[in-house]
């Protein structure tokens, strides 16, 4: 393996979970962008070989290097690149390794060719009154004298091969990736689980604050000479109802609940998911936000850093999800 691709299989400087038991079907679908995958296939007179390796960006992007003589199969190869992966920055690397006795079996002498330039040369030596015959070297340097096989490879004859080691390459690559696949998932679910968590410590504390705050208005008035005001007092429900108004945050709960109920479904899915996770994450955040504007309490405050804290390493994870 070559050491570009080394340094990405190592996982990229993230702290990894233990890797689950390999069980056939994982029950989850999801893919890393990370991964490396090689395929050989030998053929008639040498060997094709195929490298590739992958990772994160959000965009898909495809990079193949060929020799120059296979230049006309960059379209072919892309194509089944694409149907295996959608998202990540690929590089693939082609190489053909022909035999040596095969490169040499296959040098030409085109003697008809060879004999119509001395013909010509000669021609040319009488018209322009040239003095000096044609010599063994100027012929064997003429264009057409000498034909080797590696001129003649015709790309569409490699493709079986390039097909067939690319198939290869594309299979160990999404084995890799599924295999990271899996470390991410365990630990984008531990994230939520705790963010879960603290949604519903909020949610059971936050009727608690207006009922404090209810008490500390009482006595307000109290200390300003208001002789124990009746709930009904007007001032009071004004104040209550302003109060309760602006540090609701029954929806902003409901809604990050909803998104953590998207993730198990995203757990789920057999299609690439990393959009919808970058997309998931800028909401919750979006909630998580509201809610510490909100929260005019200090548990709840010290919930809301934990949220955070939980979503940012989410969203980083999210990053290398396909």
């Amino acid at each position: 393996m070559p050491r570009w691709a080394v340094a990405r299989v190592r996982g990229g400087g993230k702290k990894w979970f233990a890797p689950p038991v390999e069980t056939g079907h994982s029950q989850h679908h999801m893919k890393s962008m990370t991964g490396y995958g090689r395929g050989e296939c030998v053929r008639e007179g040498g060997k094709v070989t195929v490298e590739l390796s992958s990772v994160n960006r959000k965009q898909g992007e495809i990079s193949v290097a060929l020799p120059r003589e296979l230049e006309v199969l960059e379209a072919q190869i892309r194509d089944l690149i694409n149907r295996a992966i959608s998202r990540g920055r690929l590089t693939a690397r082609v190489a053909v390794h022909q035999a040596a006795d095969r490169v040499a079996g296959r040098v030409q002498l085109n003697v008809p060719v060879a004999k119509a330039y001395l013909r010509e040369f000669r021609r040319l030596g009488k018209e322009l009154k040239v003095a000096g015959d044609v010599t063994l070297e100027m012929l064997t340097r003429a264009p057409g004298v000498f034909e080797t096989g590696a001129e003649e490879t015709v790309a569409e004859d490699y493709w079986p091969a390039v097909e067939t080691a690319l198939q290869q390459a594309l299979a160990a690559l999404v084995k890799m990736r599924v295999r990271e696949g899996a470390n991410l998932a365990k630990d984008l679910a531990a994230r939520v689980a705790v963010m879960k968590k603290c949604a519903t410590a909020v949610q059971k504390h936050a009727p608690r604050v207006q009922e404090r705050y209810r008490e500390q208005l009482r006595l307000r008035l109290l200390s300003a000479g208001v002789e124990a005001p009746a709930v009904a007092d007007e001032r009071m429900l004004k104040e209550l109802v302003f109060f309760a108004d602006r540090s609701d945050i029954t929806e902003e709960l409901t809604r990050l609940q909803s998104h953590f109920q998207q993730f198990q479904d995203c757990l789920k899915s057999p299609e690439p998911v990393g959009r919808t996770l970058d997309f998931l994450a800028q909401e919750m955040n979006r909630e998580i936000n509201t809610i510490g504007s909100k929260a005019n309490d200090a548990e709840i405050s010290q919930a809301v850093v934990t949220l955070k804290t939980e979503l940012e390493k989410f969203r980083e994870q999210a990053q290398n999800v396909e």
